[in-house]
């Protein structure tokens, strides 16, 4: 579950994370009133107005400004509310900015001895090991640092087993090019991000930019939170923060029937059990010359009820011009997704589409006996080439 940046920093400043002083807001009133609690609770009088969406990028699509007086505060606020900010990470449709995040600026006093970082942690899965990704090169895409200049990445891994170490703390802080109280402050900083990490079940903790300021402090200017959805039910806090309207509408009905549901650009509809079979049914379609419209694993624990409603997400996408049914009899028996065929046809009506359906293993053969007595048009696959043929031939 992604988080927006004002809420990962309040999750982060539990921690001992330190964070410059904000407040969300949802209209430009709200903008200026926080702007005036800011400066007098810290006497800043420059303020950063930004964008809450779910997508970086923020900055080049005009959705941070910084305001140098209390009237820039209204104008960028009421400027950057309800507007469709576009960014590399969010397609050309963009998102509809209803949230900001009125801060204090960070970029005080001498600009030249302010240095921007990047620290990310996250699990390396190659090693099972937690790994700290950084580098000297912050406040830019750090996949653009990444290709043109390598060098500047470095890596540290963290044994879950001691937690992260003093001497790794202090080699990241050495890399970084610090020293003086910021070498120590950068410490504290390391230890109480990976705290964060840890006890929050995160599986991305991201800040960029990391900020040492004129004064030598150590700033999250920024901050991007995931969360491991199946560690959820230990944190109901941060369930409560799931903003719906970050994410796919046909993702959140899947959620809500307990499918796992993930929206494509294809014109080819998939219905799987289990995730590798999913992947591979996938690749079939590619190599069929279609284009996955969805990943969709109805689970292990499919009933009739669960595979209609999988049929009724797929058809509100009017991309899709076949749909693939690949099931694989273990625990979800064969004949259960036969009937949640059926009862898709009878109870959402005519499906105009043509339906490929490969039902093998546990009651596979009730299954096709199932659909051959309903009368319906589907065509049946016994291999996988098989259905991989009839693809190309349905999608032509």
């Amino acid at each position: 579950m992604n988080l927006h940046e004002y809420q990962s920093k309040s999750l982060l400043k539990k921690f001992g994370v330190q964070i410059p002083e904000g407040v969300m807001v949802q209209t430009p009133d709200a903008a200026v009133h926080a702007a005036i609690v800011i400066q007098n609770n810290t006497g800043a009088n420059i303020w950063a107005v930004k964008a809450q969406v779910h997508a970086g990028g923020r900055g080049k699509g005009g959705g941070v400004k910084i305001a140098q007086n209390i009237n820039e505060v209204r104008t960028y606020a009421s400027a950057i509310l309800g507007m469709q900010l576009v960014t590399p990470q969010t397609g050309p449709l963009g998102k509809k900015v209803l949230r900001l995040l009125v801060e204090q600026n960070v970029y005080y006093k001498g600009a030249s001895e302010i240095k921007e970082f990047y620290i990310g942690i996250l699990l390396n899965r190659q090693s099972g090991k937690t790994m700290i990704v950084y580098s000297p090169q912050g406040g830019m895409s750090i996949e653009e640092v990444a290709e043109k200049s390598p060098q500047l990445i470095f890596k540290e891994e963290i044994n879950h087993a001691v937690g992260i170490q003093l001497f790794q703390c202090r080699k990241i802080a050495f890399n970084l090019g610090l020293e003086g109280p910021s070498f120590k402050e950068m410490i504290v900083f390391l230890n109480s991000l990976y705290n964060a990490y840890i006890a929050l079940d995160a599986t991305l903790v991201e800040i960029n930019p990391v900020i040492k300021t004129s004064d030598h402090k150590i700033i999250a200017a920024d901050a991007k939170l995931t969360i491991d959805n199946n560690a959820l039910y230990r944190h109901e806090d941060i369930a409560s923060m799931r903003d719906y309207n970050e994410e796919d509408p046909m993702e959140v009905e899947a959620g809500s029937f307990g499918l796992n549901f993930v929206k494509l650009n294809g014109n080819v509809g998939c219905m799987v059990n289990g995730a590798g079979l999913a992947m591979a049914t996938m690749d079939i379609i590619k190599l069929s010359g279609g284009e996955p419209a969805n990943f969709l694993d109805v689970g292990g624990s499919a009933n009739a009820k669960r595979v209609e409603e999988a049929f009724r997400i797929i058809l509100k996408d009017e991309n899709v011009k076949a749909i693939l049914v690949n099931i694989f009899g273990g625990i979800v028996r064969c004949d259960r997704v036969a009937n949640g065929i059926v009862d898709a046809y009878k109870n959402i009506g005519e499906i105009k589409l043509p339906i490929i359906v490969r039902l093998q293993g546990t009651n596979a053969e009730e299954a096709k006996k199932i659909i051959e007595e309903s009368g319906l048009k589907v065509y049946a696959a016994i291999q996988l080439q098989d259905a991989a043929d009839l693809i190309k031939k349905l999608i032509k």
